[in-house]
């Protein structure tokens, strides 16, 4: 007999990792990586987009290898073993998801707080953020499923508008805005990198699915370069379409909600208004989406001797975990700005991302992936690594304290929870050999 078919196909994996690409980043990082790169920012997605292939070949090959919900924290537990090394990047793993989700928060409070009084105001910005997530936060605690049943919806509805915009605004591109002439340093492309490879980081969801996919062997790493190379393409006809509407300057000055003020050559205040909704309903169900995901994650790290046995615990219909994570996260938007969190965010992801690959060398003889492959990828995030704290460091000198710190804490963390607990770090797969047995005799049958 044949083992029944699984949730997700290609298109439905590949439609997942474009949802949660092209999402709240699009809106806010736009603005922050054209504030580096200017005119030339999209050969910075371009490089974003390489670097993202490269990291989603290296992944799709261990999800493949160790087909897990865990997603990374089980590719750093399978890498590294069960040790403090694996359980701490693991923690980090989670400040650095906290720390995503508020920079999509500070998104939301901002075009709230334009469409509401007409202008970016930091205290009204806030008390959106906030209010936002709060209102996330009971949603996920009375366990109400009507926002996740409309996800593929909302990704319709702001997939629509995005290139709706895009097609219409090529009309009203003035070419002398993207000369070279108004071009800034070639070096500034490539310092924006690591903003523009957190615009395509939610390819790493498609790793999820692979306890849920039909033939992960064969469909992962496809869907993986599918949904990459077409947001990719996505990324690259807004940024003309943006840069070709507005002088750098007015960019520069409306980085936070540069798509929208986009909007306005072609259509008005009206184009406006409606770029400003559609951002304030891709963020909202962005926080929705990753809050519970992030508080999912939580749950899953408790159980696995990587948080507080508190975490365990549920309130109404959701875990503890939910409630901590909040109040991490109001701490992030009330007391930090937008580029610094994007700058931290952007930065600690990459460093995550590099230690998963290094890791990945350590299994290529179970993953059989490519060693070169997984060498660049490895080289890539490591030179835009350097080149992105470099040029932060000279506008946010604190950008490096803030990054040391996220690891020091995740490490103490972790040892702090090890002497406490007295737990370790556990191999799901190990857990699931029984089920991976299940499903080879299945094969063999079907066969």
């Amino acid at each position: 007999m044949k083992s029944n078919t699984k949730a997700f196909g290609l298109w439905s994996a590949v439609f997942l990792g474009i949802g949660s690409m092209v999402g709240a980043g699009i809106f806010v990082l736009l603005g922050e990586a054209g504030a580096i790169a200017g005119n030339l920012v999209w050969i910075s997605f371009v490089f974003g987009g390489i670097i993202a292939l490269l990291s989603g070949y290296s992944l799709a090959k261990l999800a493949t290898a160790y087909p897990s919900r865990g997603g990374i924290v089980e590719y750093l537990v399978q890498c590294y073993g069960e040790g403090i090394f694996s359980g701490s990047i693991s923690v980090l793993f989670y400040l650095a998801a906290i720390v995503a989700i508020a920079m999509v928060a500070k998104t939301f409070g901002t075009y709230a707080s334009m469409m509401t009084i007409g202008h970016d105001s930091g205290m009204w910005a806030n008390i959106y953020a906030v209010s936002i997530l709060l209102f996330f936060m009971f949603i996920n605690l009375l366990g109400s499923s009507l926002i996740a049943k409309s996800e593929n919806i909302i990704v319709v509805i702001k997939l629509s508008i995005i290139l709706i915009f895009t097609v219409v605004v090529f009309f009203y591109i003035k070419p002398e805005l993207l000369s070279l002439e108004n071009a800034p340093p070639v070096m500034n492309i490539f310092s924006s990198i690591a903003l523009t490879f957190f615009a395509y980081e939610g390819f790493r969801v498609i790793t999820n699915t692979a306890e849920d996919m039909d033939d992960p062997g064969k469909l992962m790493l496809r869907s993986m370069t599918v949904a990459i190379l077409l947001v990719m393409a996505l990324y690259i006809v807004v940024t003309f379409a943006v840069f070709g509407n507005l002088p750098l300057p007015e960019i520069i000055k409306a980085q936070d909600y540069a798509l929208a003020e986009a909007a306005k050559p072609a259509f008005g205040q009206t184009g406006f208004t409606i770029m400003a909704i559609a951002a304030l309903i891709s963020t909202a169900s962005s926080i929705n989406a990753n809050l519970y995901a992030v508080t999912n994650v939580t749950y899953q790290m408790a159980k696995n001797g990587e948080l507080p046995e508190v975490y365990e615990r549920n309130v109404w219909h959701s875990s503890e975990g939910l409630v901590v994570s909040m109040g991490i996260l109001i701490v992030f938007v009330l007391f930090f700005n937008l580029k610094v969190i994007a700058a931290i965010g952007s930065i600690s992801i990459l460093f995550i991302h590099a230690l998963v690959h290094i890791g990945h060398l350590l299994k290529i003889k179970k993953t059989q992936a490519s060693k070169i492959l997984v060498i660049f990828a490895i080289l890539s995030i490591a030179i835009a690594i350097v080149l992105a704290l470099a040029y932060t460091s000279k506008h946010i000198p604190t950008v490096g304290y803030f990054i040391a710190g996220g690891f020091v804490l995740a490490f103490i963390i972790e040892i702090g929870l090890r002497l406490i607990t007295k737990r370790v770090v556990s191999k799901q797969i190990h857990n699931n050999v029984i089920y991976e047995i299940e499903d080879k005799i299945e094969h063999i049958i079907g066969e």
